[in-house]
């Protein structure tokens, strides 16, 4: 377990970072460009440095972004007074923890419109191949992994907090999908392969995947904007998780985020 001192948080889209930087109410950001045309939206205004970046739409854009900002935040932190960047063999960390934030479709009767959900487990739900005798994940493949597991104390730490500010949330497992379910079939195929799963996302494990490679504790928080299913646009409600998201990281802003209390790495 380390202090939370540095925290990336990424999203999708810009709308989705609104939110989270409105919410974390640490004053307007720095813009800092990145290589490949990304900017990081660096919040230094509290005790914690909180960078917010949007890092696109999909487990490979967002996989690709974030891994950019890990490894700039590396390069920085290794730059000699005057030199050029170097990252030598050990160089610590860049972040105390990454955080992947935004909409999602929520998985009913668990997870309802407006709810947040906290992942327990960051989970790739159609990284596997399809065989006569059902779905093997790419674990059981034995070509990877299918999963990021959340740990305990930080999920109890991050629930705490939105309990103690009276907004509905859940935990269980966010699956990240490259395809939108759209149908009541594959909503019902998702479920019974992922037991307990609450919401289905696009872009999770591949911010997880990129947090490993540099040994960071991640989390997932999703605010519920439709249901996941067959495709209803007049249900959906997006100004209302992102309200939800906003407030989200208002009250996790102050507890959980930014402060100097510790986090679990990832089993």
């Amino acid at each position: 377990m380390v202090p939370v001192r540095r925290i990336l948080i990424v999203t999708a889209v810009a709308a989705e970072a609104d939110s989270v930087s409105t919410g974390l109410g640490l004053g307007a950001p720095e813009q800092l460009p990145l290589p490949g045309g990304l900017v990081l939206r660096r919040h230094p205004g509290g005790p914690v440095r909180a960078d917010v970046l949007v890092g696109g739409v999909g487990p490979a854009a967002v996989a690709a972004s974030t891994g950019t900002a890990l490894a700039h935040a590396t390069l920085m932190d290794a730059a000699p007074d005057g030199g050029a960047p170097l990252a030598p063999p050990g160089a610590r960390a860049p972040y105390d923890l990454v955080v992947s934030a935004g909409i999602a479709g929520g998985f009913q009767p668990l997870a309802p419109l407006g709810a947040v959900v906290v992942a327990t487990d960051v989970v790739a739900a159609d990284l596997g191949a399809q065989t006569p005798d059902g779905y093997l994940t790419v674990d059981q493949l034995g070509f990877g992994r299918s999963s990021h597991g959340v740990g305990g104390a930080l999920i109890g730490r991050i629930a705490a907090a939105l309990d103690a500010g009276g907004l509905p949330h859940v935990r269980g497992p966010v699956l990240t999908v490259s395809t939108v379910t759209g149908t009541a079939e594959r909503a019902a195929e998702l479920a019974a392969r992922h037991p307990g799963a609450a919401a289905e996302a696009m872009e999770g494990f591949g911010v997880a995947e990129a947090a490993a490679a540099y040994g960071v504790p991640v989390v997932e928080i999703r605010a519920v904007s439709n249901a996941v299913g067959p495709r209803d646009r007049a249900a959906w409600r997006i100004g209302e998780a992102l309200g939800a998201l906003r407030q989200a990281f208002a009250l996790l802003s102050p507890t959980v985020l930014v402060s100097t209390g510790p986090v679990e790495s990832s089993p």
